[in-house]
């Protein structure tokens, strides 16, 4: 049962997480809207409910929630599709309706069967991504930031495909902005004193330093000075009519449009897998180790997606950039996710014109060091001293993350660990000593508890190699299940094969409902021990 804490407990620890949050969605929120082909404050709208009702509804303490990278693509499709942002909002609604009833028949738990090594390759694929795209950021080629592409290529997208174009158009000023940032941010947490201010982040140290340096490059009139699309972009409202103008409410006259439902059902699957396995990421990084009520977080991301489109907010789910951010700046409750909604929504509000002096390189510094924790080069070594079946199906979620899109990538690594546990119980469908055997030799065969028709090829290979002239004992004792194929296969080598090449066969601890009966049927319980050889072996039986 979890502990409950009052929500002023962690202030210490939450505050300087949520702003560390706030910083980092921030432009996250703006970014996806953009990329979405919706209005830019739908973005922040997802984010101000995201933190503010999501937080406060689920139980997760790490998991930050608002508009995701990975729903851009259905997103942009469906308002295209629509030709209208309103009624794409009704399959928002919809959507969140759907996510609500899943949470109440309770398939959350679907989240349980999600391998760690798959949810890792995820968590070191996306770090991989973070990286790769704000590369571009970093140097100041702010191409994606104008809504010409997503800003993480979650959708699918080449990472690679701008690196040209990237090295011929560096801003001078962002690169010198970006490795400022990253000086302070790596020696926040690396020297002894700096770390003892944990209510003074990093990130926020950053963030006023480059906006104190970029205002000197200006006042200077220097080449360095960034501007425009190097800059955070927010809508600045001049009144509260102007405000409520710029809001958008769902068309609830399109409900009888089959699209809309349509959308609405591929909103719901996108959705609700991509914040389960944001939350069993998020629950591996929690370093308390809580469990999150996984039915909990999807009601809690229906009611959230239902009154974010009612506003005229973007879909919404649990997001791993975020997620990260929060725990590696030391979020302790979800507190920090229900701080940074408020800090997002006070200040869109309140101070806008400040707020779009931030450049764009010091918030890329900051994911970066967000990519590299995530995908740091001790977590590859870890799995790769686990062994292949633990190694392989991380690598290929990692690389096919990057290299097609999370949900793709996240479904081959199921494949493959899917295919690794098969395999792992055709070797467990019994026990064989694979020594060279000569003829003469007692061969043991022991099933296992559970012997399916996924073991009947395995099986068959291993009694065809048994030697001429052998003795072969197979022992059902401990057996609660054989698949009839597997019987058929035995008693076929039993009363066939072996005869014709001399080997000798006893069965034993068959069950009367497999219909195979023991070779000694005596009723007794049969207790079979190592036998010297063959003769002693036969001499036995016929007593």
């Amino acid at each position: 049962m979890t502990k409950k804490t009052n929500f002023f407990d962690n202030l210490r620890s939450d505050f300087p997480s949520g702003l560390v949050v706030f910083l980092v969605a921030l432009p996250l929120c703006l970014g996806i809207a953009l990329a979405s082909g919706a209005p830019p404050l739908s973005g922040i709208i997802a984010g101000v409910i995201g933190g503010i009702v999501v937080g406060s509804l689920s139980n997760s303490n790490i998991s930050v929630s608002g508009p995701a990278a990975g729903l851009t693509a259905i997103v942009l499709v469906a308002i295209s599709s629509f030709g209208s942002f309103d009624v794409f909002l009704l399959s928002v609604f919809l959507a969140g309706v759907m996510q609500l009833i899943l949470g109440f028949i309770r398939a959350g738990s679907i989240s349980n069967y999600f391998p760690s090594n798959v949810i890792e390759g995820m968590l070191a694929g996306i770090g991989v991504i973070i990286i790769l795209n704000q590369i571009e950021h970093a140097v100041g080629y702010d191409k994606d930031y104008e809504g010409d592409e997503t800003l993480f290529h979650l959708d699918g997208g080449n990472p690679f495909s701008d690196v040209p174009e990237i090295l011929g158009r560096i801003e001078p000023g962002a690169l010198v902005i970006a490795l400022i940032s990253l000086v302070i941010l790596i020696a926040w947490d690396k020297i002894g004193v700096l770390k003892r201010l944990k209510l003074v982040p990093g990130a926020l140290v950053a963030v006023i330093a480059s906006i104190v340096i970029n205002e000197l490059f200006t006042q200077t009139g220097s080449l360095f000075a960034l501007s425009g699309n190097h800059l955070v972009k927010l809508p600045v409202p001049q009144s509260l009519e102007e405000l409520k103008g710029i809001v958008v409410t769902p068309n609830f006259s399109a409900i009888a449009n089959p699209k809309v439902w349509i959308t609405a059902a591929t909103i719901t699957v996108v959705a609700s897998i991509e914040t389960l396995l944001c939350i069993e990421a998020s629950d591996r990084m929690d370093v308390q180790k809580r469990y999150t009520n996984t039915n909990r977080e999807l009601k809690a991301q229906g009611i959230g997606n239902m009154l974010s489109s009612l506003i005229g907010g973007l879909p919404m789910t649990s997001v791993v950039v975020r997620s990260s951010a929060n725990a590696n700046a030391g979020a302790k409750t979800k507190a920090s996710a229900i701080i940074h909604g408020v800090l997002l929504l006070i200040c869109v509000l309140a101070i806008p014109t400040v707020l779009n002096k931030i450049p764009l390189a010091t918030l890329a510094a900051v994911l970066l060091v967000v990519g590299y924790k995530l995908a740091s080069p001790a977590k590859l070594m870890h799995f790769w001293h686990k062994g292949k079946y633990q190694f392989i199906p991380f690598i290929a979620t990692l690389v096919a993350v990057v290299a097609t899109d999370l949900l793709k990538g996240v479904a081959l690594g199921m494949v493959i660990s899917v295919v690794f546990i098969l395999r792992g119980n055709l070797k467990r469908a019994y026990n064989f000593k694979k020594e060279e055997y000569k003829e003469g030799d007692v061969i043991h065969i022991d099933l296992a508890q559970e012997v399916s028709f996924l073991n009947k090829a395995a099986i068959k290979a291993t009694l065809n190699d048994i030697p001429e002239g052998s003795v072969v004992i197979i022992d059902a004792s401990d057996t609660v299940y054989i698949a009839h194929d597997v019987l058929d296969l035995i008693q076929e080598f039993r009363d066939i094969k072996a005869p014709e090449q001399d080997i000798t066969v006893t069965l034993t601890g068959f069950k009367e409902e497999y219909e195979l009966a023991n070779t000694n049927n005596s009723g007794k319980q049969n207790v079979f021990v190592e036998h010297p050889s063959k003769k002693d072996l036969q001499e036995e039986i016929t007593e």
